[in-house]
């Protein structure tokens, strides 16, 4: 039996429901020498800021008991360098493009965005909120339902369809993804990472050079799988990406059957840089032991199962 694969986040169509997950598969074609980029559903590339940011000290990452603790600072070349340097070689791949992007202020989104407007080969901006917002004491801009909305509305001038990327650390998921939807974002990537610590017992110091981190991997993945329920619960035509712990092919079922219409593979791919392409095969043999025709036919499922 042949699987239909292929899905839409919001407006755009897709192959299939796999993606590489922002941060962990570099800028451009990184990932290449592992696999065809144009066999994944898209690639999302590291956040981008309007200017290059050098990013945080190292030590940047530290391997925790069922994941990974970042601080690497979101790091990158800046908007318009990334557009010069990367953006042409991702497009020869044939690979469908998927620009996240980043600020400290309002502004940066709304210039970032700008630079973006009328560039052929991308097909949608995640906008990660998950950041310090400078203009308010440096809390994030994704644990406030205003600030949410404030920066994904500053973001239209991109004329693309909008992903807000947001933080599980948050008391109500739902009042910020309604937020973020209710300013125009069609789509909702959930979740980032948690916020994390860890200390070295020898030294006694954070092992961290920016001392916290976000904690990625396994552990997080119950965290995305409730985010993602609650929110195509509350929001039955948004779209909806699931993204954190995807590390093999039931991950990704799970994720779908609570809801999401894609996911994204992430921080497998440090364990095996193959990870999206295995995370693809895995979905499909899935698919196959239990004749299911369309991967459409997942999305959701988990709720038809609670009336």
């Amino acid at each position: 039996m042949r699987t239909d694969l292929s899905t839409h986040v919001g407006s755009v169509p897709f192959p299939n429901p796999v993606m590489t997950a922002s941060g962990t598969a570099g800028h451009g074609v990184e990932l290449a020498a592992y696999g065809a980029l144009s066999g994944l559903g898209a690639v999302v590339v590291k956040s981008l800021c309007v200017e290059p940011w050098p990013g945080n000290p190292a030590p940047r990452v530290h391997e925790a008991t069922a994941g990974m603790l970042n601080s690497v600072g979101l790091q990158g070349p800046g908007v318009e360098r990334w557009l010069a340097d990367d953006l042409p070689a991702l497009r020869a791949t044939g690979a469908r493009v998927v620009v996240s992007i980043w600020g400290r202020r309002v502004e940066d989104y709304a210039k970032a965005t700008a630079l973006l407007a009328g560039i052929e080969g991308i097909c949608a901006v995640e906008v990660n909120v998950s950041c310090p917002n400078i203009e308010d004491r440096s809390r994030m801009f994704a644990h406030s339902a205003s600030a949410t909305a404030e920066v994904v509305d500053a973001t239209a001038g991109c004329g693309l369809p909008r992903w807000a990327k947001l933080s599980p650390n948050v008391a109500d998921l739902v009042e910020i993804a309604s937020a973020a939807l209710g300013a125009g974002a069609e789509t909702l990537t959930l979740v980032n990472t948690l916020l994390g610590l860890a200390i070295d017992t020898e030294t006694r110091r954070p092992v961290l050079g920016a001392t916290g981190g976000g904690l990625s991997g396994p552990a997080v993945h119950p965290v995305a799988v409730r985010a993602v329920f609650e929110c195509r619960a509350a929001h039955p035509d948004a779209g909806i990406v699931g993204v954190g712990g995807v590390m093999n092919g039931r991950d990704a079922v799970e994720l779908l059957l609570a809801g999401a219409d894609a996911v994204q593979v992430g921080t497998a791919t440090f364990v095996d840089p193959k990870a999206p392409w295995k995370v693809l095969s895995s979905i499909d043999r899935w698919c196959r032991r239990h004749s299911v025709g369309s991967v459409r036919e997942l999305v959701g499922g988990a709720h038809g199962q609670l009336r």
